[in-house]
């Protein structure tokens, strides 16, 4: 599945009443993913998402791990959005580079968490925006449970298409006939 560039909706989030929301923020550290790949680790097997546990520590860890290796952000800040059938991960840093793009030629030793991501998630994409003084860039990925279209999809847009910060997101388009 193609990335989704698109600006996660700004705080604080409008969950719909059935999306539980957590948030952790953390130094940037060597053990910033651990810490959060075990964090969302524990959250999702508790809950009723425990199928998806391992993608998610998975995902969160190759995102969390390139703003460590990539970035000069003090601070890893990330959202877990909980809804029946899918989970939405937002990782945000204070870093005013570019956003991250998957390698075209994934042969080389490293450089490849986000076609990993690209696997296993039903959509990701990346977005900065100006928080007060600062420019934040986030990285957000969604997983399902399912193929059916669920009530906490934030930030998402469908593939190839940017999603303003304002703009509701597109109802998805009816399964076709068998």
């Amino acid at each position: 599945m193609p990335p989704v560039f698109a600006p996660p909706v700004p705080l604080p989030y409008a969950l719909p009443s059935s999306c539980e929301g957590y948030q952790l923020a953390m130094p940037n550290s060597a053990f910033a993913a651990k810490i959060v790949r075990d964090f969302v680790g524990a959250l999702l097997r508790t809950g009723a998402h425990a199928g998806l546990a391992d993608d998610a520590r998975l995902c969160v860890s190759e995102v969390v791990s390139n703003v460590y290796c990539h970035t000069r952000s003090e601070l890893v800040r990330v959202e877990v959005l909980v809804g029946r059938e899918e989970v939405a991960v937002h990782v945000t840093n204070d870093h005013t580079g570019p956003l991250p793009e998957p390698l075209v030629r994934p042969e080389g030793e490293g450089g490849r968490g986000l076609l990993v991501v690209n696997g296993l998630a039903a959509s990701w994409g990346s977005s900065t925006r100006k928080v007060k003084a600062r420019r934040t860039k986030t990285v957000w990925f969604v997983l399902t449970e399912s193929d059916t279209e669920s009530d906490c999809r934030v930030g998402a847009a469908e593939p190839g298409k940017e999603m303003r910060p304002d703009a509701a997101p597109a109802p998805a388009p009816a399964p076709a006939p068998r």
